[in-house]
């Protein structure tokens, strides 16, 4: 039985059920497309098994590995950008202590911290001044290994950890996940004799999240791995079962963001009332966003972290252009307890909630926010877990994917592709000069000369 509960009952005056109902055959279809792997992108579908192809000797390996990295790092890098990163990022903050940096003495497992997700000096620099401190053990995640931020960002901590520890002590400090046999990291791993674990070829970086790519680094953590591919094995099951709108959450939540975007909705916000689910929304934007702005197609995901977003972007969500819906991410049970108390003086006027739980005022909070945007013509709905452990992480993370497919197929995109990244890649090589851009380099020195 699933834990996750996808909820529309706030749609009312927006679609309805029998509206809704319309759009069944077109899921059925696209559902079809999955499990017969015909659809665009076809060769990318491996993720859609990977709950139940997780072998036993993968498993042990990982958590052997996890387990070593424990015993010798304080600092566990994990260099990575986009799906490389952003999925074990996701689930690290999700289930982690907020204060988790600030809590080093005794702890179980090393601070994750992370790397090559951008080009920024300052950030890169200063990670070494902490590096220069810590024991320190690293992930590198590239199928290629040329990849410009993360090949940037392990060339200089491969230097800075063969002079802290000596060449052959920093090998056993490595851990390469990348392709089974070809590109620059594999050769480099192999040249080296690095740890390595392999991406499935038919597994892109946005749907990676359940291979090594965010296995090692939930196990380095701490977490349990296998209670994490539990909850995505079950909604798996759920997915493949069959593509009914009644009983497929996945295929309902595709049908249901699908039809609002025909209406004109053309933003999707993620909502989210914990901190802790920030970077579940930042994976969630790349996953929709690389799978789905494509063709002048495309619902725009955006994100917010409420209460703390209503002092900022609520004003336009209320009352900005209607081209907005919401999807909300709650959960039912907090891991801590917390009361408001009594406070005789009562100048704060908030007597009239001491005795409650801070998790009442927010739930509360949300409730409210929902019917002030629903009254404000913004679509709701509602994505709710009972508590964030691995498991519901788990169903969390398979829900998500399997509706981004099928949600692609319905724009009529291919889901697994991503040109478009590749434009601002062509142009920061010419500008720098790389062997083979010379026509390129030409043409925007010129560009830049007319001032266009």
């Amino acid at each position: 039985m699933l834990n996750l509960r996808f909820n529309d009952e706030h749609l009312s005056g927006f679609l309805t059920e029998d509206e809704l109902l319309i759009m069944q055959e077109e899921v059925t279809v696209c559902h079809d497309l999955f499990m017969n792997k015909t659809g665009k992108g076809n060769d990318f579908l491996g993720w859609i098994d990977l709950p139940e192809q997780i072998g036993e000797t993968v498993l042990r390996d990982i958590e052997d590995d996890a387990r070593k990295i424990r015993e010798i790092a304080e600092v566990f890098v994990v260099i990575g950008i986009g799906g490389s990163y952003l999925g074990a990022r996701a689930v690290i903050e999700s289930l982690n202590h907020p204060f988790a940096s600030m809590l080093m003495d005794g702890k179980r497992a090393p601070l994750v911290v992370y790397a090559g997700n951008s080009i920024s000096q300052d950030y890169h620099a200063s990670l070494l001044e902490l590096l220069d401190k810590k024991d320190y053990a690293l992930a590198v995640i590239s199928k290629s290994g040329t990849t410009t931020e993360p090949a940037v960002a392990f060339r200089i901590l491969k230097a800075h950890l063969e002079n802290k520890y000596g060449k052959e002590n920093a090998r056993e400090r490595i851990i390469s996940i990348t392709d089974q046999s070809k590109g620059a990291l594999k050769k480099l791993s192999t040249d080296e004799g690095y740890k390595t674990y392999i991406i499935p070829d038919d597994v892109g970086g946005r749907f990676s999240v359940l291979t090594p790519v965010g296995l090692l680094l939930f196990a380095v953590a701490g977490f349990d791995i296998r209670k994490l591919i539990e909850g995505a094995r079950n909604m798996r099951n759920t997915c493949i079962a069959g593509s009914s709108l009644l009983e497929n959450p996945a295929a309902r939540y595709a049908a249901v963001r699908n039809s609002l975007y025909r209406m004109g909705k053309q933003v999707e916000i993620l909502v989210n009332y914990e901190p802790s689910l920030q970077y579940i929304t930042e994976w969630w934007k790349q996953l929709y966003g690389e799978s789905e702005g494509k063709g002048g197609e495309g619902i725009f995901p955006a994100g917010v972290g409420f209460t703390t977003d209503l002092h900022s972007m609520g004003q336009y969500i209320q009352d900005g252009q209607r081209i907005i819906f919401e999807t909300a991410l709650t959960i039912g049970s907090p891991s801590k307890q917390l009361k408001i108390p009594h406070d005789p003086s009562d100048l704060d006027g908030m007597n009239f909630i001491a005795g409650k739980t801070m998790h009442e005022v927010n739930q509360m909070a949300a409730l409210g926010t929902v019917l002030a945007h629903i009254d404000g013509e913004v679509p709701n709905l509602e994505i709710s877990l009972p508590a964030i452990n691995e498991e519901t992480i788990g169903e969390l993370l398979y829900f998500f994917e399997f509706a981004c497919g099928l949600s692609g197929y319905m724009l009529g995109v291919n889901p697994f592709d991503q040109p478009g990244v590749e434009d601002y890649k062509r142009n920061m090589f010419a500008l720098l000069g790389k062997p083979g851009f010379e026509k390129e380099s030409e043409a925007i020195r010129n560009r830049l000369a007319a001032g266009k």
